[in-house]
């Protein structure tokens, strides 16, 4: 699943099944510790997603002030 790109709201849906899991005691303890690193993957790209979002914003709210001058 690494290979295909994932967008944000795949992510988040994702992170939130895995926490779902893991507040009901639905995972086996053999399978805690690879959730909880799919887990740390996915926020970890949902961190950059918006940390790039965020900085594209910028840019533009910057280029589109300097066209008012």
């Amino acid at each position: 699943m690494a290979d295909k790109k994932i967008s944000y709201n795949e992510a988040v849906r994702e992170i939130e099944s895995i926490l779902h899991k893991i507040e009901n005691e639905e995972l086996d303890v053999d399978d805690l510790a690879g959730k909880v690193k799919r887990a740390y993957f996915l926020l970890k790209l949902c961190r950059e997603k918006l940390y790039s979002t965020e900085k594209d914003i910028e840019k533009i709210l910057k280029d589109f002030s300097a066209e008012d001058e």
